[in-house]
């Protein structure tokens, strides 16, 4: 005999294949569905927590669970900056600034960005929204002699990528991107509003562009996107 709470998973599935329960709506409560299927909380509960590691389901603290739609991916091909990809996807961007100044490069930075021991970068930490709810979290750095006077924008209502090109005249031409799977520490799980040791995705970046005629390294990034609301896709062609 089948365990009950496959049986009420399977059942869920066939719910989302269906459209019974539709992209992006909130499935009935634990009490509900403990009342619907006449099982144990213990029950329910493992079986959500099954549909939510494989992809059928996410959770929003304090909300509820929700079913989860293929709509909501990005290209991992696309140089585009966050808020545009949040547009793309048919949603309200927001970001709000934890930190913005100018400080000395270190070690690791000044490799990257190929700039001089003595260089200093501009370091901005955002989180990134969608539909006010909490996306990523990014660390940024730019090589402050590039851009000299880029801590006086706004970069809760400014776009960076828009700034470079805008104003300082930069051409973004590639990047090299990394991605691994790591959990939420703390600090992390609270700025993205899910619980400590949720798995996420690292991104690691170095976006290169064009400058007075020459390609550089012009940004060096690591961004910490939640896993349980997009997806990635690669397009690719022959």
């Amino acid at each position: 005999m089948l365990p009950k709470y496959f049986i009420l998973k399977r059942s869920l599935i066939e719910k989302i294949n269906q459209e019974e329960f539709k992209a992006n709506e909130m499935i009935p409560s634990e009490r509900e569905l403990i009342e619907m299927y006449d099982v144990s909380r213990i029950t329910v509960r493992k079986a959500i927590e099954e549909l939510v590691n494989e992809g059928y389901l996410y959770k929003v603290q304090g909300k509820g669970t929700y079913v989860k739609s293929d709509d909501y991916s990005q290209d991992l091909i696309s140089i585009t900056s966050c808020t545009q990809d949040v547009i793309n996807l048919g949603m309200t961007p927001g970001r709000k600034v934890i930190s913005a100044c100018v400080i000395q490069a270190d070690r690791k930075r000044c490799h990257t960005l190929e700039i001089g021991e003595n260089d200093k970068v501009f370091r901005l930490e955002r989180i990134y929204y969608a539909d006010n709810e909490p996306i990523n979290h990014t660390e940024t750095y730019l090589p402050y002699k590039l851009f000299p006077g880029i801590e006086k924008f706004d970069f809760s209502s400014d776009s960076l990528y828009k700034v470079l090109e805008e104003q300082y005249h930069t051409k973004i031409t590639k990047a090299k991107r990394s991605v691994e799977a790591i959990l939420a520490t703390d600090e992390i799980a609270d700025y993205l509003n899910v619980n400590p040791g949720i798995p996420i995705l690292l991104f690691g970046c170095v976006t290169y562009g064009v400058v007075n005629g020459k390609e550089v390294p012009i940004e060096n990034f690591k961004c910490c996107y939640r896993s349980d609301r997009f997806k990635f896709y690669i397009n690719q062609v022959k």
